[in-house]
């Protein structure tokens, strides 16, 4: 038998046990070697705060309506895991070009094991000169990526990234892959001091500063791109405020409930910021010809393996998936030396 993370409810965590069905002759048997915990949208639902919980989304009209009833979400099995790895442990009866012992990346949910086709297991082997603990960050690597592709950075520009997270330190290392002298900001400064090592140009701690006035001193007009990857309104707020006239925001954070402190009627208006919005589910359309999500996902790979990316050292915390509870407590509590928590199988 094998296990499946189950949340049952806000902040309860379970386990559920499941057979493994037989292979159908093109498919392969994954066993989960990690399975990395995101601190937004996974911890939205660890919290009980996400929206789908209390509300409907009509795909097709693609708004949010009253639900006839809460806690819609859970039980939910899997947890919305996306950031998994693991061996090939099992071949179907016509599969010829994958081998056992291969790995694969991709998104199954907090599982022991997951089952794919080959074309799905060839496209997204990870390179054997790669740790397997990368291959994580193939769907988080690729929420920072379309935020960077939505910006629209041009070398020689300076670009402001608010929020240090995982998906922040990414961006800001993105950023500069692409020319751009980076502003790294946050209310931690660990993560200020990560930021650093991992090549930010300059660091601000909006507790010891006014981050807006710092960056108008520094750029003389503002920077020419912001990036809000906090899911803080007042993140958002203070990126609009830290813009140069007629600039670009990006907004790629979660922001959950009302968007209190954000002030849209001073510098957004005055201004005439313009706030993007970047969500993994979508690419810009003047792109979309060229990139979707599997291109930025080997591109994220190749990064890593070429080293011009270092995603290695955003793992502080590695927890057997036995003590998932632990693992989600941790960054629940926002401790401060904590950014990637992964559940080891």
């Amino acid at each position: 038998m094998r296990r499946v993370l189950v949340m049952e409810g806000p902040k309860k965590i379970g386990f559920r046990e499941y057979q493994d069905e037989p292979l159908k002759p093109n498919e392969v048997r994954i066993r989960t070697l990690y399975s990395g915990i995101s601190a937004g949208t996974q911890l939205t639902l660890y919290r009980g705060k996400n929206p789908f919980n209390e509300k409907h989304f009509d795909r097709e009209k693609r708004v949010f309506t009253p639900a006839e009833s809460e806690n819609l979400l859970y039980p939910n099995v899997g947890a919305w895991g996306y950031e998994e790895v693991g061996e090939v442990c099992e071949l179907g009866s016509q599969v010829e070009k994958v081998k056992l012992g291969q790995i694969v990346y991709g998104t199954w949910g907090h599982r022991e094991s997951n089952v794919v086709t080959e074309e799905f297991a060839l496209e997204h082997t990870l390179h054997e000169d790669l740790d397997p603990i990368v291959g994580i960050y193939s769907q988080m690597g690729s929420i920072a990526l379309n935020a960077v592709l939505d910006a629209d950075i041009h070398v020689g520009e300076t670009v402001a990234v608010f929020g240090q997270g995982v998906p922040g330190q990414i961006v800001a290392q993105l950023a500069r892959l692409n020319g751009a002298r980076v502003i790294a900001v946050d209310m931690n400064e660990w993560r200020l001091g990560m930021s650093k090592k991992l090549g930010a140009d300059i660091t601000l701690n909006p507790d010891k500063c006014d981050v807006a006035m710092e960056i108008k001193d520094i750029t003389g007009q503002g920077v020419d791109k912001a990036i809000e990857i906090s899911g803080s309104p007042y993140a958002l707020h203070e990126a609009i405020r830290s813009t140069v006239y007629n600039g670009r925001v990006v907004c790629s954070g979660f922001i959950i409930g009302e968007a209190r402190g954000l002030f849209l009627g001073e510098e957004f208006h005055h201004n005439r910021i313009n706030i993007v919005c970047s969500q993994i589910d979508g690419i810009n359309p003047s792109i979309s010809n060229s990139w979707n999500r599997l291109r930025m996902e080997k591109t994220i790979m190749d990064l890593a393996l070429r080293k011009e990316l270092d995603l290695e050292s955003l793992i502080t915390h590695v927890v057997p998936f036995e003590q998932a509870d632990r693992a989600y407590a941790m960054l629940d509590e926002v401790r401060e030396d904590c950014l990637q928590v992964v559940l080891k199988f």
